[in-house]
This record gives structure tokens, C-alpha cells and sequence, in this order.
């Protein structure tokens, strides 16, 4: 179905190796091999694609959060694929490297907010993936690294990610050092937006989370991740447009209309969706 130039969620996608649910308007991808720590295999690879091409249109979704099971969020790349790769081709390398560059950049940009629920570890690009969410809530006893350079390869496609998460100089010491870090000292270095100590406690603090998303126009938060995303690649010169048609633009939709109207008239605008606590 769809509405308008938007399209509307009528059945979740098929998906080979991760456990899709929906609620409220709220998608969760769960990792699903724990058995080998949630590596990002190929057949995750190839859902993630789907899954994100699949809500990118949709403002009926209104977030997205990514889990392990297992007690587990996710070990990276999958090095048995990597160990197979280091020996072909360097066209194939190139091939693996940039299709997961892609994904983590549509990742990022996602109109939807995105959430990174962590337990147990996340490392290399697990932790990557993390990065490119808008908030990431973690355990204090989860277990942390970007360990690329500890099996003599780079954090490539999430470094810019890590580097926009955390900032240049700490980026930089913990990627070059592959240090190991917990979840109390992931959110002192801004990996992480909250460290807790249980995970009745993660689970309060995701849902508080989309207590405020619901409260949030879909549409104008599309367009706030757009200026976000943008805004950094816009010339200083062009930047005063630009922040300017972003704001007009959603101004004089029916949204922004019915959103200043009801905050004029004392009410819950239409896509306000309340969630028990």
C-alpha cells in the first residue's frame, strides 16, 4: 500500500538469518546465530539490505532497534568469510568491503531513528554498526573493542562512523590500539549514551526512548536525520539555504501544520502514539 509518496508496511520482510518483530510502529532486528556470537555473515548482510530498503520509505515505522540473542549483540565481520576472501581475488576484497560500506551508510542515514541494544559484546564491526545508531544503550559488563588491527586488518568502512560517535582523538587511540573496554567505560568515552546494570534496565531505558520517538512527527524526524546527515556536507555558504528549505519544507506540510495546531489547541497531535511504561 501506499499513501501518498510513502509506503506503508503491510507485512515484514523475509529474511534468511535474522528475527524480524513489529510493534507500535517499532521494528526490532535480532541478531540470530548466537551460537557464533551474531557475526555479520553474508545472509546478514544481504537482510540488512532488505530490512533497511524495506522501512527507508515508511513512516509508519517510526524506529528501529538492533539486539542479539543469545545475550550477545554482535562479534563483527565473519572471519571465516574473510579468511577465504584473503586469498582470491583483490577485486573480490574490494567487492565484500564496499558492499558493507554501503549498507552502514544507508544505516546512518535511515530517516527512522535507530537504536543499538547491547549485551554481552560487541567488537569490530558489531561495534561499527553501533556506531552508526542514533543512540546505543549498553551493558556495564559488556565487553567492547574495535579489534581489526589485533588480526592485522582495518576498521575501514566503520571508521568515519566511530570518528562521528565518539569524536576524532578518541577514535583515533581506540581503533589504532584495538583496546578492550567495558560498558561503564564505553559511555565515559561516548561509545555508548547510557551504560545499565541489567537488562530489566535496558529494556526500561529502550522503551523510554521510543516513548519520545512516538511523541515525534515521523516526517519532521526523516527530515532532521536528513539535516544531520547533510549538513556536514553542505558548503558553509550554502548551509543558511539549506537549514532553511529543510524548515520550510516541513513548516508547510500537513504535518507541521497539524503539529502547530495542536499545540495551539492544547492537544495530542495525530501521530502522537502512547506506550505503557
Amino acid at each position: 500500500l501506499r499513501r501518498g509518496k510513502d509506503v506503508i508496511m503491510t507485512a515484514l520482510p523475509e529474511t534468511k538469518s535474522v528475527d524480524l518483530s513489529l510493534e507500535n510502529g517499532w521494528l526490532t532486528v535480532w541478531f540470530n546465530q548466537p551460537e557464533r556470537r551474531n557475526p555479520l555473515t553474508d545472509d546478514v548482510v544481504d537482510d540488512l539490505e532488505i530490512i533497511l530498503a524495506s522501512v527507508r520509505d515508511d513512516r509508519s515505522v517510526r524506529g528501529v532497534t538492533f539486539r542479539g540473542r543469545g545475550g550477545f549483540f554482535c562479534a563483527g565481520g565473519d572471519l571465516k568469510s574473510f579468511n577465504a576472501i584473503a586469498s582470491g581475488a583483490r577485486e573480490q576484497a574490494m567487492r565484500t568491503s564496499t558492499r558493507i560500506g554501503d549498507i552502514l551508510a544507508d544505516l546512518n542515514a535511515l530517516p527512522q531513528v535507530t537504536v543499538a541494544m547491547i549485551e554481552g559484546a560487541a567488537m569490530a564491526g558489531g561495534l561499527g554498526l553501533a556506531c552508526c545508531c542514533d543512540v546505543s544503550v549498553g551493558m556495564n559488563d559488556a565487553k567492547f573493542a574495535f579489534s581489526e588491527t589485533r588480526i592485522g586488518i582495518t576498521p575501514a568502512q566503520i571508521a568515519r562512523y566511530v570518528l562521528q560517535k565518539c569524536g576524532y582523538a578518541v577514535g583515533r587511540r581506540l581503533m589504532l590500539t584495538a583496546a578492550k573496554f567495558r560498558g561503564t567505560e564505553a559511555a565515559a568515552l561516548g561509545v555508548l549514551d547510557l551504560a545499565v546494570d541489567s537488562v530489566e534496565a535496558l529494556e526500561d531505558a529502550e522503551r523510554a526512548i521510543r516513548s519520545d520517538v512516538l511523541g515525534c512527527a515521523p516526517g519532521a524526524v526523516a527530515a532532521c536525520k536528513e539535516l544531520i546527515v547533510g549538513m556536514p556536507q553542505t558548503p558553509d555558504d550554502e548551509k543558511v539555504i539549506y537549514a532553511a528549505e529543510n524548515f520550510s519544507k516541513c513548516l508547510q506540510s500537513d504535518e507541521g501544520k497539524e503539529g502547530v495546531s495542536s499545540f495551539i489547541e492544547k492537544r495530542k497531535p495525530g501521530w502522537h502514539v502512547e506506550i505503557d511504561q
